[in-house]
This record gives C-alpha cells, structure tokens and sequence, in this order.
C-alpha cells in the first residue's frame, strides 16, 4: 500500500461552533486548500456509538454499542482490519475506548496504553489514554498538542498508511460550559491554533487529511439524540479527491468506505453506505 491518510477526530463540536471559530481550518477553504462539509452522525449521537460506526460504517442498531456503558470488541470488519489486510501500517493516539473496538477488551492500563505490534491484524502502533477519574470539576484529558505531536511522532518513525487521532478535550469542556460561551469560544480557538501547524506538515508528508467530529453538542451541553445541534458536525478535507457539492450533508456511515477507498484497501460487504470522494 503506498496511499496515506489522517483521520483527525476532535470529539463533540457542533457545526455552527467548526465554522464561526476554527479560523485556521476556514482560512484554508477560503484558500482552496481544503474543501468543508456538514456530516451527520448515527443516532444515538453519543461517542462510543460514534466511534464504533466511523470505523465499521454500520449503525448501532447493528453494531450493537448502545452508548459509552456499553464497549466491546467489534466484531464486524472495520478501516484498520480492512487497511491491515491491504498490506497498509496502522496507528491510533486515541481514548482507550478505541482500542477496545478494535483491538482488546477490556482495557489493560500497562499492556494497552502503548503498544507497537507489526503482527496486529488490526491498530499495529496504539497510544491511548482512559480519562480515568473524568468529571465535571476535572476533564482528565491530555494536551492537544501533545497529542497530535504523537501522531506525528508515529507517521515519522512507523510510515503509517493509516492514522487515527482522537481527542475529548473540546466535548468534556462543552460538557461542563455548554457550547455557547466565552469559555468555548477560547477553547476551539486554541485547539484550532494547536492543530495547525500539523497540517500542513502531514500534507508535506504525503498524507490526505480529514478533520471531523463524532457528533455535536446543544444548547445544555448534551448529545445523544437527534437535534441539529447533537448530531451535525462539519468535516474538514485536504486532498486531491472529488467530493459532493457544497450543500450536500455527509452521513457518518460514508467515512468508512471513503477511507478505505481512498487507501485503496477492499471495501467489505457490511458497509453499506457509498464513498463520498472519488
């Protein structure tokens, strides 16, 4: 496999907050560099089920997470499996949730946080944190920054074909603040800030990036149900593919195809929905 992508998922963030307050990102439609979209989520619009669908691209009502109580090995194929049986290297800086889809459950704190594993038929390179002890009065959440430097750390040292990045920061505070404040107006500016510098880095690497979310967040801070605010989030996309018009609202069942149709990996018959690059 020689094509390379980054799929940058920056947890809860509404549409109406990606497009008035990530400055960066809108700079570069602006100049053409990256094109953007709205992207609706499965329903329930809550992370774990999020996760697990943007890799398998089935609903929950197949995959079976009902929500964050609810995490298990998947069992249906997924990006990395599909990436892996391509010959492609795979990489995740993640919540552990993911490591549990996708490569063991439950979660070892020693054996899991970080692995290196060439043989996996599934994450090969895994940096992954819990949020152990999260709470309204203490997020628990690793830098941003730091994050992403990792991901960068593992594309230089392992020539990842695929990558995963994904960081609560933005949906815990949202939790704690709600979407409309001051507080939030800061935090997406300083993630946004965080993130750019790596962009066009992993560009120059040769990497196509998409920087989405799993869902939005409302008005009291919540998601899980089917408001625009819960479930749209834009989706961010620097490459050379064709993609839909302007207008045309993404579903969140067209990333998995689309991600592995850009790779050019085997796309399985459980996913359904169709790639919306071509």
């Amino acid at each position: 496999m020689d094509r390379k992508l980054l799929l940058i998922i920056l947890d809860g963030v509404p549409y109406r907050n990606w497009r008035r307050l990530f400055g960066n990102l809108e700079g570069w439609v602006d100049s053409g560099d990256a094109r953007v979209w709205k992207m609706r989520s499965v329903l329930p619009s809550i992370s774990a089920s999020c996760y697990a669908s943007i890799h398998t691209g089935v609903a929950p009502a197949e995959h079976g997470c009902t929500g964050n109580g609810n995490v298990f090995k998947l069992s249906h194929p997924d990006v990395f499996s599909q990436t892996r049986k391509a010959g492609g290297v795979t990489g995740a800086v993640a919540h552990s949730f993911w490591s549990e889809f996708f490569n063991r459950h439950p979660f070892d704190y020693v054996r899991d946080i970080e692995y290196d594993e060439p043989e996996s038929t599934s994450i090969n390179h895994g940096r992954f944190h819990s949020m152990t002890g999260y709470g309204h009065a203490n997020q628990m959440t690793p830098s941003d920054v730091d994050l992403f430097g990792t991901l960068t750390n593992l594309c230089l040292r392992f020539g990842l074909n695929y990558g995963m990045l994904h960081t609560c920061t933005l949906d815990s505070m949202g939790h704690r603040f709600f979407h409309d404040c001051q507080e939030m107006d800061h935090a997406c500016h300083v993630m946004d800030e965080m993130l750019a510098p790596f962009i066009p880095r992993w560009r120059a690497a040769g990497y196509e990036v998409i920087v989405t979310a799993d869902h939005g967040q409302d008005e009291r801070g919540h998601h899980g149900g089917r408001s625009a605010l819960q479930q749209e989030a834009a989706l961010y996309y620097f490459g050379d593919a064709e993609g839909p018009a302007p207008d045309d609202v993404i579903d969140q069942l067209q990333l998995a195809p689309t991600i592995l149709s850009r790779l050019g990996a085997d796309i399985p018959d459980t996913m359904k929905a169709k790639s919306f690059l071509i």
